[in-house]
């Protein structure tokens, strides 16, 4: 019988999943050694060596199931990697995992998720060590929807930009338009209340210091920082934004003018807000014979 503290071990020294450390141990009598020899000769402990290199490519993709949804985001190396089967395959999975079982909204819990081979987190590792780059699940968000309710999904330049949209009392095709603005626009929130008051404040005293470097007198720059955040609402905030396809009016009015309202809009970016990879060809081959 292996004990769960030599599993766990044995799974730090190595990174590999939970289940192949088991079955490790087991397989050398309990020898941590024997065991981490056991795993780098099946290749799975190859994942740890990689656990450091930086995965900002990927795919982000959505599943939609009755009235239930989720968006996800997963990391992979390299963008050829990302359109492997293989790797499309992992994000599929995934997304089912999170749809079909309970999840209370951190990584954590999805990583945990059971599949065919162990837990989601057993088979990013498993993955890992077969496509041969680091790959990570970044982050998810799943909706649930009323009968009267519509979700709109839209994925942009192969999985780069993935967004979902929930529209009360509107079809799913007025959805969907809004989905592709908010692929195209990159509004950061729905409504203007979303935004944070620091957020607000902070562009406030932005834009008030702008009209007074311009020589206004203090009431004249009042006035110019009210109409100037309104144009901020403008490029920031879904319903406020232009609609693409008639500048004339806004999301918002798009939608009420179709029966609806905005409810909800999630906008994955592979990639925003990571750092990416920046070596030249020399160096990555400077890098291998090196090490």
């Amino acid at each position: 019988m292996v004990s769960a503290s030599l599993v766990k071990d044995l799974r730090e020294m190595t990174g590999a999943g939970m289940l192949d450390c088991k079955k490790a141990l087991e397989e050398t009598n309990g020898n941590i050694d024997s065991a981490v020899d056991w795993l780098r000769e099946k290749g799975i402990s190859k994942a740890q060596k990689k656990a450091d290199r930086i995965a900002a490519e990927g795919l982000a993709d959505i599943l939609i199931k009755g009235n239930k949804a989720a968006i996800v985001e997963v990391n992979s190396e390299t963008d050829f990697v990302a359109k492997n089967e293989e790797f499309k395959s992992l994000v599929s999975t995934i997304l089912n995992a999170i749809l079909d079982n309970e999840t209370d909204g951190t990584n954590e819990s999805v990583l945990n998720l059971k599949v065919e081979d162990g837990t989601i987190e057993d088979l990013i590792v498993s993955k890992t060590a077969k496509i041969g780059e680091k790959l990570s699940f970044r982050r998810y968000t799943k909706l649930t929807k009323n009968d009267n309710e519509s979700f709109g999904s839209y994925i942009h330049m192969g999985g780069k930009i993935a967004v979902l949209t929930v529209v009360g009392d509107a079809s799913e095709e007025i959805a969907k338009d809004v989905s592709m603005h908010a692929a195209a626009m990159r509004p950061k929130y729905v409504k203007k209340e979303d935004v944070p008051q620091e957020e607000l404040d902070k562009e406030r005293a932005v834009l008030k210091e702008q009209a007074i470097n311009e020589g206004k007198p203090a009431e004249i720059a009042e006035k110019m920082v009210e109409g100037r955040i309104r144009k901020f609402y403008e490029e920031i905030c879904l319903e406020e934004q232009p609609f693409v396809k008639d500048s004339d009016v806004n999301v918002k009015t798009f939608v009420a003018n179709n029966g609806g309202k905005v409810l909800d809009m999630i906008r994955y970016e592979v990639g925003e807000g990571m750092e990416k990879r920046n070596e030249n060809f020399a160096d990555e081959v400077a890098k291998q014979i090196n090490g």
